[in-house]
């Protein structure tokens, strides 16, 4: 199809119990699919929470995360989508049978899981394996691809995602409000969330500036602009154990350009249509057809030291 309509969502999570999070899940999938969606994305690990896993031992680890897509929660996805016809993307911690364990974000339709895909630089903890693979499928005859947070920030990632033919490249993350050596990062104070009824101004003058929305505004559009694809960016609203999160949860076309976004400080969903036509039209597009990789080839693969191993231990934020 030519066209395609998604919605991107924001909500706060539950840490560590899955159920009250799959009732989210599923209330904003019927919520989607009554303005017409055909996809909905939720943002990463999603169905455990994320944030605390940092406290956790290995063995705690374990005990949250699940098999996929054996597990009670891809289970109750693949209910939901068959039950709205949505297709829904999500993230959870998933373990293997050598009890490795991963950051995992899915994609379910009906009862069919279509895609998984597992962070490639996960920081979280010392106990999360790294996957080793980039993932693109067809969903509804398009071409998807799946990057989550910090594996945005690797550029080669967009990029390489692009060249195997994504048109749409999901962005789940758990980001902003975090300390940062670029000016005007930071954590925003948990008692303006608090008293964000009263108070919503002084919140929101934090969300949009550089520790929250200013911070994506630099690097999120340039993704989508530079590689001509789409993009689906997710993010939770509130507190993430003890972080607070600013949302922001947004739709952006190959232009750089931000079809829908969410805005409010409750669980919201934010619809775009996609069509086709604007991947062809797209600088990024024309900027793809003029690459001369014999020109960098070698430099792009020349080794270097990776910190992948160490990340974690420095709590990157970006």
């Amino acid at each position: 199809m030519t066209t395609l309509k998604i919605a991107s969502t924001q909500f706060q999570t539950y840490n560590g119990v899955v159920e009250p999070n799959l009732d989210i899940i599923e209330r904003l999938t019927i919520q989607a699919r009554s303005q017409g969606c055909q996809v909905i994305s939720f943002h990463e690990c999603c169905i455990q929470g994320y944030t605390f896993a940092k406290y956790l031992s290995k063995a705690e680890l374990l005990s949250i995360s699940e098999f996929v897509p054996s597990g009670p929660s891809i289970q109750r996805l693949m209910d939901i989508s068959a039950k709205t016809g949505v297709a829904i993307l999500a993230g959870l911690f998933e373990k293997d049978s050598e009890e490795n364990i991963y950051n995992t974000y899915v994609c379910v339709q009906g009862s069919k899981l279509v895609a998984k895909y597992r962070k490639l630089h996960p920081f979280i903890s010392q106990y999360l394996s790294a996957g080793n693979e980039y993932v693109t499928f067809e969903l509804l005859g398009w071409k998807c691809g799946i990057l989550i947070c910090y594996d945005n920030n690797v550029i080669e990632n967009v990029r390489a995602t692009t060249l195997l033919g994504a048109e749409i490249i999901f962005m789940p993350h758990v980001t902003g409000c975090t300390p940062s050596p670029m000016p005007g990062r930071g954590f925003v104070d948990h008692t303006l969330w608090e008293n964000r009824v009263l108070d919503p101004v002084s919140l929101r003058q934090e969300f949009d500036g550089p520790k929250g929305r200013g911070w994506l505004m630099r690097w999120l559009p340039a993704r989508a602009y530079d590689n001509g694809v789409y993009v689906v960016f997710t993010n939770p609203i509130g507190m993430d154990h003890d972080q607070l999160k600013c949302g922001n949860s947004m739709i952006l076309d190959p232009f750089g350009e931000i079809l829908a976004e969410c805005r409010s400080f409750e669980d919201e969903i934010c619809c775009s249509t996609l069509t086709k036509e604007k991947l062809s039209l797209a600088g990024g597009f024309r900027y793809r057809n003029a690459r001369r990789p014999e020109l960098y080839s070698e430099i792009f693969t020349k080794p270097h030291t990776s910190t992948l191993n160490v990340v974690w231990l420095n709590q990157a934020k970006e």
